[in-house]
């Protein structure tokens, strides 16, 4: 979403500018359609104000335009007065420990692309015919996997996750989630609300060990508001046990548990994973030290998810890009030489691509606000070319190659829609050939 926030402020602050909307796939809204969980229906409303930007008179979609591949950027920094680079985080960081890439080992980030249908994420082999899973990490990804586990599927059917996801998750013989962090209770960085939605699901237990709890009645008083809020429930929840003889199913949060080893069977697929137990140098410090014990521990299960953060990549050799950070070096928006630290004229950033993947929806607008303002402010002062003349995107592209606008999508956008039916609110077509197929017979 960071890419339309920062037009929409950028539409606001100058009458006289025009805006172009350059997307790889061919449809719009990116992380807003293929990485909010598909329960989360009011997350997504954010897309009405998207819709509305789209029908803007000075805003265009271009979809299906792969820069680096179908346009460079020296031709786009040379028809635009500004080029902003808004594509987020498209990898996941990794464990780097053996057997991470067998079989059965998956990436939260793919796992959540499968079932909200990203199409190179729909091909995925999700085994969900072993009795646990375990997820390495403690943020809102792996609480949305656990919750997505964890969820009657007749329930989700209602939602708009992708048929092909649903079918595998109905038959799915997962009866034990294990959701596992490196650090303690205090440090966990999931919010109270996805904490809240996970406890509520019905016929789950929830079990978390009082005495990983203990420690925290006398500090909960003196904690921020909002860190206080969620303290208190993890410290509540460590001490009811009321449903757990009716439980179908179980989540189970444990802490201070680093993996060292994915183990396998002959075939190559997971059976368990062994970590080492860790303390804290002060457990009741946010940014407490992890010390190893040396001591070690196996959680037995079928498939796991690692989930622990996602990282940007280089989008072109000629991008300027901090691979310590996994960011394009900026200030404030405006992209900054590595070597030199001078400002990369007329190249700017948002979004998870120039602070890195963290934060809400909110977050990433008051980010991309803030880079659409020192465009603003450049264009005031002078140091971006303005063009007078309309610009034709389709002009540099390939000859034939087929570019997806705004009415496009309306027509894919209906068709998803109708084939959701009467209790859906859509149903995603997750090929992109397919796609295709529906805009140009529509045309």
């Amino acid at each position: 979403p960071a890419g339309f926030y920062t037009a929409q402020r950028i539409l606001k602050l100058n009458s006289q500018v025009k805006v172009d909307i350059i997307e790889r796939l061919p449809t719009p809204f990116g992380l807003v359609r293929y990485g909010v969980a598909p329960d989360h229906p009011d997350v997504k409303n954010v897309i009405t104000s998207f819709t509305n930007l789209l029908q803007h008179n000075r805003c265009r979609f271009y979809g299906n335009i792969s820069v680096g591949t179908d346009i460079t950027l020296s031709q786009l920094l040379t028809n635009y007065s500004a080029v902003v680079l808004a594509y987020g985080a498209d990898t996941d960081k990794k464990l780097g420990i053996p057997g991470e890439d067998n079989q059965g080992f998956l990436s939260a980030r793919r796992f959540v692309g499968w079932y909200n249908g990203l199409p190179e994420d729909v091909n995925l082999d999700v085994d969900l015919s072993s009795q646990t899973a375990v997820i390495i990490g403690q943020g809102n990804v792996a609480v949305d996997v656990a919750r997505i586990l964890l969820t009657p599927p007749e329930l989700l059917h209602q939602t708009d996750i992708c048929t092909h996801a649903n079918t595998v998750l109905r038959g799915s013989k997962i009866q034990r989630v294990v959701m596992v962090g490196r650090r303690g209770p205090l440090q966990v960085a999931f919010t109270i609300k996805e904490l809240r939605e996970l406890l509520k699901l019905k016929q789950i237990s929830t079990l978390l060990a009082k005495e990983d709890h203990d420690f925290l009645e006398p500090i909960i008083p003196n904690l921020p508001r909002g860190r206080k809020r969620l303290i208190e429930l993890l410290y509540k929840t460590s001490r009811d046990n009321t449903n757990i003889e009716s439980a179908v199913k179980q989540l189970e949060i444990r802490y201070l548990r680093s993996p060292v080893r994915v183990n396998t069977d002959t075939q190559g697929k997971i059976k368990s994973i062994t970590f080492e137990v860790n303390k804290l140098q002060d457990p009741t410090h946010m940014e407490a030290n992890v010390i190893g014990t040396g001591e070690h521990e196996t959680i037995d299960c079928g498939i796991a998810f690692r989930s622990i953060g996602y990282k940007s990549v280089p989008i072109l050799p000629s991008v300027p890009f901090d691979s310590v950070k996994h960011i394009v070096p900026n200030d404030r928006g405006r992209v900054m030489h590595l070597d030199s630290d001078t400002v990369f004229e007329g190249l700017y950033c948002s979004g998870w691509i120039k602070r890195g993947p963290v934060g809400v929806i909110a977050s990433t607008m008051n980010d991309a606000f803030e880079t659409a303002e020192r465009i603003h402010e450049d264009i005031l002062s002078n140091k971006l070319q303005v063009f007078d003349t309309e610009f034709a995107l389709a002009g540099l592209l390939p000859k034939g190659h087929r570019v997806v606008d705004y009415e496009d999508w309306t027509s894919l956008d209906s068709e998803e829609i109708s084939r959701g039916g009467a209790s859906k609110p859509r149903e995603k077509i997750v090929s992109v050939e397919e796609m295709i197929r529906i805009m140009d017979k529509t045309e």
